[in-house]
């Protein structure tokens, strides 16, 4: 059997663990630079706020509906949950983090140890309240696609309170018979539309469909996905994630650029990201692009991009910095207020069977790159960077409503007054 674990509205919750005063109130978190609402509680949805929604178009009914907003504090978030992922490993032999709020576990041969799951994943919630203050709902199923549909009907259907576990094959038909196919782990919204064509609106048909029908009509995955509805295991979690293939680092900016220097340290900026990105999964980069646009919501919405092509394949920040640094000039046209920029790695290749090259002027430097990415885990993430990115930017993220970092300043943490 499997579980899947899952904090109920991760962000908005974090939010709520320092300030018991906010919990059953509605509130929203909001993207990069207050931009729009990517979290909301169950409280804020009832009021008629969507997730998604810039937050301009949102912000009248959020005010007039008492909605609370918060900026992103991804550092809090981040130390949170850390914390909840090491409670929430202690109930399993295996576990396997899906994501920020999201961590699957397996019980393989533990029948005698934990004979009543349901009781156990009861606890498990329990526990994680308790040392973490986060609520989660516990999803359990023979499956890791059967794990989530439990865990949606613990969060969504009215009786399971919090946990749900699927032991039988009535209750597997039941809650499937409620599920969408766009709900279902591994169907996206194109198949969910070709699926509705076919005249399949509802997970149980799915599951119904024959294998090599789904496998015919779309690919492999959904042919798993079909046999994992019925109960026959066919994906599994791999202890190390594929190398991605491209690397992006882009965000919009908290004052808008007009002028060719700050983009050019916005540039570098995220170079220096994209880099630090690209030595973590040991791969070097051929090809790169820089991109840059004003606001979708402006007048005349405009985008530009430029290409650089390295001699060799390199990894090193430097290298790769120096190669942003001499094209913001192409893609800044006096008048345009840049709002969107970033860059990215498209062109990757394997960095440990790389081919040195004699005639390479420029080779990288490993060597300064390991004491470089050592001197920001030791003392956090920017503490030592490149000039070219700017000493005090003035196009730097916006984060107007953003709440105390409780766990990871020194001056933000609560003062208890007894």
């Amino acid at each position: 059997m499997y579980a899947l674990v899952d904090a109920n509205s991760f962000y908005c919750s974090a939010e709520q663990v320092f300030r018991p005063d906010w919990r059953g109130k509605p509130m929203v978190v909001l993207s990069n630079n207050d931009g729009c609402i990517v979290a909301a509680n169950r409280q804020a949805k009832e009021a008629g706020v969507e997730k998604f929604k810039a937050y301009f178009e949102m912000r009248g009914l959020c005010e007039a509906k008492g909605v609370i907003a918060c900026s992103s504090n991804y550092e809090l978030y981040g130390d949170l949950s850390a914390k909840m992922m090491q409670v929430i490993g202690r109930f399993a032999p295996e576990q396997h983090v899906y994501s920020i709020d999201e961590s699957f576990l397996a019980f393989h041969r533990c029948e005698q140890a934990i004979p009543d799951l349901v009781l156990h994943a009861q606890k498990l919630r329990r526990a994680v309240w308790r040392e973490c203050r986060l609520p989660v709902c516990v999803g359990i199923g023979p499956t890791l696609t059967l794990s989530k549909v439990a865990n949606h009907a613990a969060k969504k259907v009215q009786g399971y309170q919090g946990v749900c576990v699927i032991r039988s094959e009535a209750q597997r038909k039941e809650i499937l018979s409620q599920l969408k196919t766009s709900d279902v782990w591994g169907i996206g919204k194109r198949i969910a539309k070709r699926l509705e064509f076919m005249g399949i609106n509802t997970a149980l048909q799915l599951a119904n469909m024959p294998p090599a029908l789904a496998r015919k009509s779309f690919n492999v995955e959904v042919e798993r996905t079909v046999r994992e509805l019925n109960g026959e295991a066919c994906k599994g979690w791999d202890a190390a994630r594929a190398d991605k293939k491209q690397i992006f680092s882009t965000r919009s900016v908290g004052e808008r650029i007009t002028c060719p220097e700050y983009l050019r340290q916005a540039l570098c900026k995220h170079a220096g990201v994209a880099a630090e990105k690209l030595r973590q999964q040991q791969s070097l980069v051929r090809v790169l692009m820089v991109f840059a646009s004003n606001s979708p919501y402006d007048e005349r919405p405009q985008g530009f991009k430029q290409v650089y092509r390295f001699a060799y394949p390199t990894d090193d920040t430097a290298v790769i910095t120096k190669a942003v640094a001499s094209l913001p000039n192409q893609v800044f046209v006096p008048g345009v207020r840049y709002y969107k920029i970033g860059v990215g790695l498209i062109d990757l290749v394997s960095g440990e069977h790389a081919q040195g090259d004699l005639f390479d002027e420029s080779p990288s430097n490993p060597a300064l790159m390991k004491v470089f990415d050592g001197l920001n885990q030791k003392y956090g993430s920017g503490s030592v960077f490149l000039a070219a990115q700017g000493i005090d930017p003035k196009w730097a993220m916006r984060r107007e409503y953003l709440t105390p970092q409780y766990t990871t300043k020194w001056r933000d943490l609560p003062r208890v007054k007894c």
